[in-house]
């Protein structure tokens, strides 16, 4: 539905409306200023002006829920829609290392089917010599054949050697069967486990693109909604607060929207009632508290500073890596090690990075590995933690949903002066965003080589 479609269809906007101005009517009925009416007593009029105060408040508390309500739901759609990619990217790891191991399996049974025919062209080979002379055992006819005493000792000699010889080529023909099969057998097996998973990527990656495609489509159609609902907020701001307290409360919620503009979407408190401040461009908000960490939600307890000093030229190297990347799209599972890239589908078309395809190229750039998943990045370095009072630049910041890692949905790069670079969320660009905490924040850690 579009936007005009939906301003004229809204009963709910133009009934309040009438009402307010049915209000508006009466009361100036009640004050004397439409001729011919009566004045009606003083107690009456702060009545009437009390009730529709009172009705403006409740619609814009009412609107002010459903914007709530609905980015709720857009930000939760988009956690779940990281945290399924995530999944995915994890079992394309495994799919990605079960094939190497199948491949190295489908090599070895190759080269012991080899050996194995070698060693049977041996035994072949001594079985038509047997059969030509007549007799399992030719060297009889060597040594009655010899010159003489010393060239009977030699042929001796000789023989018993190639005697050892055959029984050596036989019992290594065995022990060739026995590898040749054990390396078929773990070659099948391996390339069962290949299989099983491509297929369980697959199938994440199926899930992962469902819930991003949905997170996207509640995205937009919020979008469309909040342009109606904040219109007819103002109108219900101006009667609550009149003309200049409706403008100051809209300057203070653009600021708000615009102070969480560049926030990837954050975890539901698990004890608070509070609701996120909507956005004027659909950007998901937060609810949490952006002043300081909070010990509930996603943050692990008992998480202090364990990391040593940053060092200097790794972070410097690193930072200057991710900064340059600002301007480029948000690019659904794009981005790595080496730069940039197409992201998959529905990104399939947008060249950039993700959040942790963005920092895992910034170290790479300082000659250290990370890992190609934000939940990667914080387990590989859980040993060297760092508290939120003691962020250094170069430091890796996540959010997350709960106390298992697994949990973790975002990364930024933290580079001082309570700033970090990230990738936000689909639609958005790399930028450098303000530090914010909340009950959602993970923790921080170290990365050193």
């Amino acid at each position: 539905m579009g936007r005009t479609d939906e301003r004229e269809s809204h009963p709910r906007r133009s009934g309040w409306l009438v009402r307010g101005a049915g209000t508006a009517v009466t009361a100036l009925v009640l004050a004397g200023l439409v001729p011919g009416t009566a004045v009606a007593a003083p107690g009456d009029q702060v009545a009437a002006a009390q009730a529709g105060r009172d009705a403006a408040a409740a619609r814009v508390g009412e609107i002010g829920a459903q914007l709530a309500q609905a980015q709720e739901r857009v930000d939760a759609a988009r956690r779940g829609a990281q945290l399924a990619l995530q999944e995915y990217e994890v079992r394309r790891a495994a799919q990605e290392e079960a094939r190497a191991t199948a491949d190295a399996a489908a090599g070895a049974a190759e080269r012991a089917a080899a050996e194995l025919g070698r060693g049977r062209d041996e035994v072949v080979a001594f079985a038509r010599s047997s059969y030509m002379q007549g007799s399992s055992n030719p060297g009889a006819a060597a040594l009655v054949t010899a010159e003489g005493p010393a060239q009977l000792v030699e042929r001796a000699a000789l023989l018993e050697a190639a005697g050892g010889h055959r029984g050596d080529v036989v019992a290594e023909l065995t022990v060739l069967e026995q590898e040749a099969a054990a390396a078929d057998e773990a070659a099948q097996v391996a390339v069962q486990a290949a299989g099983a998973a491509e297929a369980a990527a697959a199938e994440s990656l199926s899930s992962a693109q469902s819930q991003e495609v949905s997170a996207r489509a509640q995205a937009a159609e919020l979008a469309d909604r909040r342009e109606v609902l904040e219109a007819e907020l103002a109108e219900a701001q101006e009667v609550l607060y009149g003309a200049q307290g409706a403008a100051a409360a809209a300057a203070a919620a653009e600021a708000a929207a615009e102070a969480a503009q560049a926030r990837p979407p954050a975890a539901p408190a698990a004890s608070s009632g509070s609701s996120p401040r909507p956005s004027s461009n659909g950007s998901p908000s937060s609810s949490r508290s952006s002043s300081s960490p909070s010990s509930g939600g996603g943050a692990p307890t008992g998480t202090g500073t364990t990391a040593g000093a940053p060092t200097g030229s790794v972070v410097d190297r690193a930072i200057a890596a991710a900064t340059s990347q600002r301007g480029l799209p948000y690019s659904w599972g794009g981005g790595n090690g080496n730069g940039p890239s197409y992201g998959i589908p529905p990104d399939t078309a947008v060249y950039g990075f993700d959040c942790s395809g963005l920092t895992e190229y910034a170290y790479a750039q300082a000659g250290i590995r990370i890992g190609g998943t934000s939940r990667e990045q914080y387990w590989r370095f859980r040993d060297r933690t760092v508290a939120a009072g003691d962020l250094q630049p170069g430091d890796l910041v996540f959010w997350g949903e709960t106390a298992d890692h697994r949990s973790i949905y975002h990364v930024a790069l933290y580079i001082g002066g309570g700033q970090v670079v990230q990738a936000p969320q689909s639609g958005d660009v790399v930028r450098i965003s303000a530090m914010w905490f909340g009950s959602d924040y993970y923790g921080a850690v170290r990365p050193t080589a």
